[in-house]
């Protein structure tokens, strides 16, 4: 009986990374820059007269690559990831409807980089309140041969390869009329977790129409009254409709930050490239 060779499988499989969105930690950098794709700013907000923004994208890698870009829709969840939908929820409004982006993909050599516009269309009619769709940015992998040829063996067989699709996908945010959102929150030490770190768990609280952005400070304020910043995260939201947000923060090990005295200073405030205010803010005293 003659043998029989099955044709491997390419099964694809796809990782997105969704920016401006959970807080970056210390380390974090002002540009989204996951896997070869830096893209600068981090998110796109129309909320004055501005109608057209751009975006710039470098490629960091040692290839040629692909990235086809496209609108995709997400609601946030409570602890800060993210969920695609097709219909909005209750009080969120989608802005794919009223912006436009070009070119719709981008072929980039290594250090090779490229600008993408984005600009409003059909704003006329848009009740006040905040519009929110997101941009994805999908890495097209390179064709490669599915099977060596020199080393293919006769026989039935039946072999898979994953192939991961790498995407970035940053929010594009609409807003008319004035803000009215306020937020407040709340915090609870925990002392040497299982993971070795002193942590804070907080809870965030939001009113209003729109979603806010910001950094959170925290700040270790011993009893003499010495302030020395022990956390820090940057880039966190809260989208509408949301009105809570959990978040957990690792303090900083390396200080003589005494956890059993004085106290812990929260602050959220907007990200250094908006005008500075203060968003929230509250104390822990330690005991």
């Amino acid at each position: 009986m003659k043998s029989m060779r099955i044709e491997p499988l390419k099964i694809k499989w796809r990782l997105i990374f969704i920016l401006a969105s959970s807080g970056f930690l210390i380390c974090a950098q002002e540009a989204n820059a996951q896997g070869n794709l830096i893209i600068i700013p981090r998110r796109v907000v129309f909320d004055g007269t501005k109608r057209t923004q751009d975006l710039n994208l470098a490629n960091t890698g040692t290839d040629t690559a692909k990235y086809l870009i496209s609108v995709i829709q997400y609601r946030m969840l409570e602890d800060g990831n993210f969920q695609e939908i097709t219909i909005p929820d209750t009080a969120q409004n989608f802005a794919d409807k009223n912006f436009r982006f070009f070119p719709r993909s981008v072929i980039l050599a290594p250090n090779e980089a490229q600008t993408i516009k984005v600009q409003l269309v059909n704003t006329s009619d848009l009740q006040p309140g905040e519009y929110r769709s997101h941009l994805y940015f999908r890495g097209v992998p390179n064709d490669k041969p599915l099977i060596d040829k020199a080393n293919e063996k006769p026989g039935n067989a039946i072999s898979v390869r994953l192939i991961p699709t790498f995407g970035i996908a940053i929010p594009v945010i609409i807003r008319r009329g004035t803000s009215t959102s306020k937020v407040t929150v709340s915090a609870m030490f925990t002392e040497n977790t299982s993971q070795g770190a002193n942590q804070l768990k907080l809870i965030f609280k939001r009113t209003g129409n729109m979603s806010v952005y910001g950094d959170i400070t925290v700040n270790y304020i011993s009893p003499q009254g010495k302030t020395t910043q022990v956390g820090l995260a940057r880039g966190f939201a809260i989208y509408t409709p949301n009105t809570n947000r959990y978040f957990t923060l690792g303090l900083d090990k390396n200080t003589n930050a005494d956890y059993h005295k004085g106290k812990l200073q929260i602050i959220y405030t907007t990200s250094p490239e908006d005008k500075f205010i203060k968003i929230a803010e509250t104390e822990l005293i330690l005991l």
